[in-house]
């Protein structure tokens, strides 16, 4: 009898002790604005869904400094309760082992790079919604992805890189995507690089937090970005943005300029963004902002992101929104 109490005991002891080791967090996002925006002309009144999602992540300690991760984030749009993909995981699905060698990623998720540049100066709402940043060229391809990220040598210093295949998927072609993100107090920079086929761009991006003010910026420089295929050219992207931070209110101002691409005229942009956000708590704030984009006769960024049809002559695109955001 004492026996069996003594093995119950420790079967009941190294259960729990598995249990700890193991952790799954829930976790998610609801965005929401209220908008007025204006498409060349004609006004549009809209209640817009800015990211939503709903995510599932878990870690498991395998011993020797071994551990297993996932990641799963489904995007919905809040306006409407309906999926904002054709994925029912298509913000990201992944499965990773990391250890002393490093970090093995398998699955879906993003480019590192514009996480390193573009998503980390979009201070204001995280580069969602028509607030986000309508000039920046993303041209890698989230799917079929491996990753690795290289352990920790010099504190602040990360290192990733990885590689999405075609899988036999006619004009898919093998892309690649690569960032390097440096920390050091107040300053932080990043650098990416992304290949697609014939396109690529390559990134830079500092920002400096001197606690009540914040400022950043990126320069891009890429090679037919918004279409691989149409031989575009190359031309440089550069955003800058500020944030003054008192209390719980915040003020946020950046500024994008799109030069035009060599083989094609009047293709240059410009984007404006100010906006002002009250926290009230960590994890629940109300915005407001006004955003807008003068598009060349080109009409390369107001088609893509705005659905404006093609004029011949400049096209504009403006939104003013108030929302409401809670992270959870």
């Amino acid at each position: 009898m004492n026996k069996t109490l003594i093995i119950a005991a420790l079967s009941a002891l190294s259960a729990g002790t598995a249990m700890a080791q193991s952790s799954v967090t829930v976790y998610g996002r609801f965005n929401e604005t209220a908008e007025s925006i204006n498409l060349n002309g004609t006004t549009t009144k809209q209640l817009a869904n800015d990211a939503s999602r709903l995510g599932f992540k878990g870690s498991e300690d395998l011993g020797g400094g071994l551990r297993a991760g996932f990641q799963l984030e489904h995007g919905f749009d809040a306006s409407t309760g309906i999926p904002s993909s054709s994925a029912f995981w298509g913000r990201q699905s992944e499965v990773n082992l990391s250890g002393a060698f490093g970090t093995i990623r398998l699955g879906r998720f993003f480019s590192e790079a514009y996480f390193a540049s573009a998503d980390y100066v979009s201070m204001h709402n995280h580069d969602t919604g028509d607030s986000s940043d309508a000039l920046y060229a993303y041209i890698g391809r989230n799917t079929n992805k491996v990753a690795y990220r290289l352990p920790t040598i010099v504190k602040g210093l990360s290192v990733e890189g990885s590689v999405s295949a075609p899988e036999g998927v006619v004009g898919a072609a093998r892309t690649w995507d690569g960032a390097v993100n440096y920390n050091a107090g107040a300053l932080a920079m990043g650098l990416g690089y992304e290949k697609n086929g014939a396109a690529n761009q390559v990134v830079a991006r500092a920002l400096v937090d001197l606690g009540s003010f914040v400022f950043g910026g990126y320069v891009q420089r890429d090679t037919s970005g918004f279409a691989p295929t149409a031989k575009l050219g190359t031309r440089t992207n550069i955003r800058l943005s500020g944030a003054y931070l008192v209390g719980a209110s915040e003020f946020h101002l950046n500024v994008g300029s799109a030069g035009s691409y060599s083989n094609v005229a009047n293709s240059s942009a410009k984007q404006y963004t100010i906006a002002y956000n009250y926290n009230l708590s960590k994890r629940t704030k109300v915005y407001t902002y006004y955003t807008g984009v003068k598009d060349g006769s080109a009409n390369i960024y107001n088609a893509a992101n705005f659905g404006i049809a093609k004029t011949g002559s400049d096209t504009k695109f403006s939104a003013i929104a108030f929302g409401l955001r809670h992270n959870f």
